[in-house]
């Protein structure tokens, strides 16, 4: 089983430290939920994994199974097992969206699989996300909706099949079916044994997907590891109890008070 090991990772953007040290290890056949206040640094780490130019590394490591991510291209890291899955997912016109998704998968294999194989998964692909057929044949994510998108982020991730899968904000913006679709669709890659590592701000998605562990972010650091016991907690108690508990000061003011305030939450109670 492939792990993602982070280690005292440093991480600058426009000459500003977000990240100050950060420490996780992340084992496929498990999910970790990443949670902390906003602006302090989550999806930060989840773009400097995959390899965002504007994601400077200043020190520290990340190995995937040993192998040194920061060493390889964007491409490269693709390649060898990590899939981001982005809050919101760019528009990319003239590039259609089968063809981008047969090359993706295609350049994974030793032989390219034939236009059969390819369009039979393609199918079951979009079946299963709830997607139309036809959308395949438009341009990537041009004229998608916001939950189109992040449907379309989960199709990519079920077609390419990575080791750890990194999933920022899901299932923000997306209503009450949309959300059952994607939840649904991460627990059937769950038990095919993918890994994930999971930011979201709402505890209903945890709910639905059951994270094994959970990991908390404050100023830029893990401030502490656990269970999805924290999450019952940060959902009833706010990120409070980091100062109280562990006297750890919060350097930002966060606009989540709690991590299951939200309308799909109260929709689904309904």
């Amino acid at each position: 089983m492939a792990t993602l090991s982070i280690k005292d990772l440093h991480v600058s953007v426009g000459g500003k430290e977000i990240l100050k040290g950060v420490t996780l290890d992340v084992h496929q056949g498990r999910t970790t939920a990443l949670v902390g206040p906003n602006g302090h640094g989550k999806s930060t780490l989840l773009f400097a994994i995959m390899g965002h130019p504007n994601y400077l590394v200043t020190s520290g490591s990340i190995t995937l199974d040993g192998q040194d991510v920061l060493a390889l291209s964007v491409d490269e890291r693709s390649k060898l097992g990590l899939f981001l899955a982005m809050q919101y997912p760019s528009e990319i016109p003239g590039v259609n969206s089968a063809d981008f998704l047969k090359a993706a998968m295609n350049v994974r294999r030793d032989k390219p699989m034939s236009l059969f194989q390819f369009y039979s998964k393609m199918q079951t692909a979009y079946q299963e996300m709830g997607i139309p057929f036809e959308m395949s044949a438009r341009n990537l994510n041009e004229g998608f909706s916001g939950g189109e998108k992040k449907r379309n982020e989960i199709l990519q991730l079920k077609l390419l099949e990575p080791s750890i899968a990194m999933l920022d904000e899901i299932d923000s913006g997306l209503d009450v079916d949309a959300l059952r679709v994607v939840s649904s669709a991460i627990v059937e890659e769950q038990k095919k044994g993918r890994g994930f590592l999971v930011v979201s701000h709402y505890a209903r998605l945890y709910d639905l997907i059951a994270p094994d562990d959970v990991a908390v972010m404050v100023n830029g650091r893990i401030a502490v590891t656990g269970g999805p016991e924290i999450i019952s907690k940060i959902d009833t108690k706010g990120y409070e109890w980091i100062k109280t508990e562990l006297g750890i000061e919060i350097e930002k003011e966060s606009s989540v008070g709690s991590i299951g305030v939200c309308a799909t939450k109260e929709a689904l109670k309904k």
